[in-house]
């Protein structure tokens, strides 16, 4: 085995379950018939077939009606969550209440575009709901309301939690009393392993101020650079309005369609029994490993295992030292609104095959008894 550098690190999809055969053989057949397509815009919602596509999917997942036309897709969906928080901000006093720990994508998108965020705990339910009512009713006694509540209830990231139904309908009648509208980023929504799946918080709640966010970079691959964002008007028309980039592209989205349109649940069922049989081997190196040094979440979707270490770890320590022992980690610290998540890990599966998983989980290992000395 390849002794160079194991990653740990991104939120890649599985290079072993992407069909390059299949996907060559619609992009060949989508090519004879674009002439006109490419030498025109896409227009602000983006391809009609993946939109449709993508208007099924969520129909089959949540058991809702979803109308096409409310479907814009984006150049991946970190498009769709800047598009969204753009939409709902101002440029003065712009607030977003969100999980304390989130996606470090959107941490560092919200900052550069000087949004305050008020980060919100997390247990292993997913977002608190009493701290986020006493957050937005602390917001309000000072004269102020957030722009929206972003959450990623479905396979959070970072922690791999899934908030239960209840819960959801909770959120939903807080952030209804307060007036505030939900973004809800499920672009883990797909990658399931284990359990029960809630409603999306887009299917619970017909309120026209809720934005829905879904990807194809988690399930498929993230190099389409394709998501999506479902609004219903009038919320569509003010996230259209923002929109000033001609559209996504349609090569990509015709292609994708074209191979996706009949074996999408196929795939997704393909792609995720792969991606378990990874979670599963890097659950079992860990318990191997670190034994009862740490605590390990087991998730039951998505791409990523929370660890936490023990209290005397400096976690930023043992990212260096295992970047020397060849594996990367990333901080979890990162993923926090404030940069302070304590002794935590985060670990990213799906990329690296089942034996650097388990060779990578190994260098973690000795990289923390080093770190304790």
């Amino acid at each position: 085995m390849d002794q160079g550098m194991i990653s740990f690190a991104s939120g890649n999809a599985n290079p072993q379950t992407f069909p390059a055969a299949g996907f060559a053989e619609a992009a060949a057949d989508v090519m004879r018939t674009m002439a006109v397509d490419l030498t025109t815009y896409p227009g602000s919602l983006g391809h009609e077939g993946l939109r449709q596509l993508m208007a099924r999917r969520e129909m089959d997942r949540e058991g809702v009606t979803v109308d096409p036309e409310h479907v814009l897709i984006t150049n991946g969906s970190m498009q769709a969550v800047t598009l969204a928080v753009e939409t709902l901000c101002t440029g003065e006093d712009d607030l977003v209440v969100m999980e304390e720990l989130s996606y470090s994508g959107s941490i560092v998108a919200f900052d550069s575009m000087g949004i305050e965020m008020a980060g919100v705990p997390v247990d292993d339910d997913g977002m608190v709901m009493e701290a986020l009512e006493e957050t937005l009713q602390s917001l309000a006694s000072q004269g102020r309301r957030p722009r929206c509540i972003y959450t990623l209830a479905t396979y959070q990231n970072p922690t791999g939690t899934v908030m239960p139904r209840s819960r959801r309908l909770e959120m939903i009648a807080i952030a209804g009393r307060h007036g505030v509208p939900i973004v809800e980023d499920n672009c883990y929504g797909d990658v399931h392993f284990d359990g029960d799946v809630p409603p999306a918080l887009y299917a619970l709640d017909p309120s026209p101020s809720m934005i829905y966010l879904c990807s194809l970079s988690k399930i498929f691959a993230p190099g389409v650079r394709l998501g999506y964002m479902v609004a219903r008007p009038p919320m569509l028309d003010r996230v259209l309005a923002k929109r000033h980039d001609a559209g996504p592209n349609t090569l990509a989205s015709a292609i994708t369609h074209a191979y996706l349109k009949d074996c999408l649940w196929d795939h997704v069922a393909m792609a995720n029994q792969a991606l378990k049989i990874k979670r599963d081997t890097m659950m079992s190196a860990l318990r191997r490993e670190l034994g009862n040094a740490c605590s390990v979440v087991r998730p039951p979707g998505g791409l990523f295992i929370w660890v936490r270490l023990p209290d005397d770890v400096d976690p930023a320590r043992l990212v260096d030292v295992a970047h020397d022992e060849g594996v990367e980690v990333v901080d979890g610290s990162a993923f926090h609104v404030r940069n302070d998540a304590g002794a935590v890990i985060r670990l990213a599966f799906g990329f690296p095959t089942v034996e650097e998983i388990d060779e990578g989980v190994s260098r973690l290992g000795v990289s923390l008894r080093k770190v304790r000395g």
